[in-house]
């Protein structure tokens, strides 16, 4: 009997409801599953307040039904949410819960949330995401379930804000680009399967077009890259406590399907310059 092969890498993407990974995310998950990754999708709320005509224990099981249906179609293992909507603070009990998460999957790329955007439930995952993955080797700090502290790498991606600009309106740049054309439509039945939201968002947020508001979003970022007629665009983290300088797996990992946006790049380093840094 053939084992079954060792998988390139593991891949967790962290959003803050169900749903934001589809928007966002999505497209480059499918890719690092088709490029021999394990995949993982967990969103720490569980959408409780994602509607007016559903009790919040009405939401939560809707919504984690269409979290899994969206998991499965992308090939990706569901984590459950760890609490409700609105509630995703930067405090330790929920640190603690998703810090086990990390050591139990052991991402050795970690997809997340962009630190600027439009709501704190998004910038708080994102800075809990980044801190779990920190923590991941450090025997002194406490998960919740216990875990024990983990070795090895990860790089950590962030993903654009919703409409691709930050709180204060100002367009947000992608430091690189995955060409997601050849999976949009697989990334559209996704972000179908929230059939909850599509009216939901339509009322609260004014998104009348659910379904093309992401393909807009897709749509604008390959423009962006000049290559790629859909794309999604990340900024990788800094190094620092995570990986090697150097580390850039989604790269190695897309070959063709990614670009490296050397404005952006230069900007980087042009950056340090003005500050007086530079040797």
């Amino acid at each position: 009997m053939t084992k079954p092969a060792q998988p390139v890498g593991v891949a967790l993407a962290v959003g803050a409801h169900p749903d934001d990974i589809e928007f966002l995310m999505a497209g480059t998950l499918i890719l690092l599953r088709r490029a021999g990754y394990e995949t993982h999708y967990l969103n720490l709320a569980s959408g409780s307040c994602g509607g007016n005509e559903h009790s919040a224990a009405e939401l939560r099981r809707i919504r984690e039904r269409e979290g899994r249906s969206a998991a499965s179609l992308l090939g990706a293992r569901h984590h459950p949410s760890l609490v409700d909507d609105l509630e995703i603070y930067y405090e330790p009990r929920l640190l603690r819960r998703l810090a086990a998460v990390v050591r139990e999957v052991r991402p050795t790329l970690l997809l997340v949330p962009s630190p600027q955007d439009y709501m704190e439930d998004h910038t708080n995952s994102c800075r809990l995401a980044v801190t779990a993955a920190f923590v991941r080797g450090m025997r002194n700090f406490r998960t919740q379930p216990p875990r024990q502290p983990v070795a090895g790498e990860v790089t950590v991606y962030h993903a654009m804000p919703h409409g691709l600009r930050d709180p204060l309106r100002r367009r947000v740049i992608p430091g690189s680009y995955v060409k997601t054309t050849a999976v949009q439509e697989l990334k559209r039945a996704a972000l179908a399967m929230h059939r909850s939201q599509q009216t939901w968002l339509a009322r609260s947020q004014k998104m009348n077009a659910y379904l093309s508001t992401m393909d807009a979003f897709a749509r604008e970022v390959g423009r962006l890259s000049g290559r790629f007629r859909f794309a999604e665009g990340w900024r990788r983290h800094l190094h620092y406590g995570f990986c090697g300088a150097e580390a850039d797996p989604l790269g190695e990992a897309l070959g063709k399907d990614y670009l490296v946006n050397s404005d952006y790049e230069a900007e980087l380093e042009r950056g340090v310059a003005r500050a007086g840094f530079q040797p």
